[in-house]
């Protein structure tokens, strides 16, 4: 009770706004609200101003910055695809070169394998000529002296002598060629 009474007590002395303070109190309010807000604008607000600014410009510099990376690697990227595309085409115009000197290669291999066959085949028929040669005339010997054995037999003389003998041989081989083409 006596809690209340006093607060009776108190409104009844200050009939004024609790919420107003009083002229004093507001006019030394004011003049230190001044100096403080004075205080802050001079001093304080121009460092935050300052501190700002610098974040201010270093986010614009780092935007700049990857910006100019940004187009750099663009660019770096561009040369990187100008030249693998450059380095496909040179690597497609060696494969044709590669291509056009095999098939260059093996054409001369193979003109060189078929001169070099032909030679064989030509030395062979050149040695298939001398060996048939060969074998004519030493067949024609054998039969030679074959034929004056038995002629010389038939006839009961000996056909030694050469010269007769070699005339006789060849024209007893002569006729026989003859029939020979004659029968192809």
């Amino acid at each position: 009770m006596q809690l209340t009474q006093q607060m009776v007590q108190l409104a009844e002395e200050g009939s004024q706004n609790p919420l107003i303070p009083p002229g004093p109190e507001l006019v030394i309010g004011l003049v230190t609200f001044a100096i403080v807000f004075f205080f802050l604008a001079k001093k304080l607000l121009p460092n935050i101003n300052k501190v700002l600014e610098e974040r201010r410009s270093a986010i614009e510099g780092g935007i700049e910055e990857a910006e100019a990376m940004k187009v750099e690697a663009q660019s770096v990227l561009e040369q990187y695809k100008a030249q693998l595309a450059e380095a496909r085409h040179e690597a497609a115009r060696l494969r044709q070169e590669a291509q056009e000197q095999g098939a260059t290669l093996i054409a001369e291999m193979r003109a060189e394998g078929q001169r070099q066959r032909e030679e064989i085949v030509a030395a062979g028929h050149a040695q298939i000529d001398a060996d048939r040669k060969a074998a004519s005339s030493a067949l024609r010997q054998d039969v030679g002296k074959l034929a004056t054995e038995l002629a010389g037999k038939l006839v009961g003389e000996s056909l030694e002598d050469h010269a007769r003998q070699s005339r006789v041989i060849d024209r007893f081989l002569d006729e026989l060629e003859e029939k020979a083409e004659a029968a192809r």
